[in-house]
């Protein structure tokens, strides 16, 4: 990871001139301990907005698809997990429930892409928390809200409350995640 630690130290001062983000609720955020990341997806540089917001590594699932060609090395340096989007992907899932187990940080968006519709939010995903509740990890919930406009403060990360499935059904807890994402959005939107 000593690489992830070198580009971050790289792209978070530059991100922060260019952008500009307001980093809201970040004590929301453990310092130690696994935990998983989970919210709405507007822009393909979001992933730098959430590994910003922490000192912590995170590990982000992707689509497999970053994967392949001449991304494929960055993304590997970067320990991105990938996911197959369309097939079940048993070596994504084992490789996320691997690292929350060892204490690591996963981020994942359960909307599965970018959102490029007039949509508030699409419909989640079950991963997020289906591997919260196999590895008992808690759910951080994030809202990223505003324009990635240079030079502005227009652009905004607010994190919720952790979320702790335990034995809560998958359906009530995706959609109890969902409302909470959209709710965080609607505050700052």
């Amino acid at each position: 990871m000593e690489i992830y630690k070198i580009l971050k130290g790289i792209f978070k001062p530059v991100f922060k001139v260019l952008y500009r983000p307001i980093i809201i609720n970040s004590e929301n955020i453990p310092k130690t301990g696994s935990f998983i990341f989970a919210g709405n997806h507007k822009k393909a540089i979001d992933p730098i907005m959430i590994a910003i917001s922490t000192k912590r590594v995170v590990r982000f699932l992707a689509k497999k698809e970053l994967h392949e060609g001449h991304a494929k090395i960055f993304f590997k340096v970067l320990k991105t997990i990938p996911v197959d989007r369309i097939n079940k992907n048993k070596n994504g899932i084992t490789a996320a429930i691997d690292a929350l187990n060892n204490g690591e940080v996963i981020a994942l968006f359960p909307e599965g892409t970018r959102n490029k519709t007039n949509n508030v939010i699409l419909p989640f995903k079950f991963g997020a928390v289906t591997l919260a509740k196999k590895t008992n990890s808690p759910i951080i919930p994030f809202a990223i809200t505003g324009e990635y406009k240079m030079f502005r403060k227009n652009i905004s990360i607010e994190f919720g409350t952790p979320i702790v499935v335990g034995d809560i059904e998958l359906e009530e807890a995706n959609q109890n995640l969902m409302n909470t994402v959209k709710n965080l959005m609607r505050k700052k939107g």
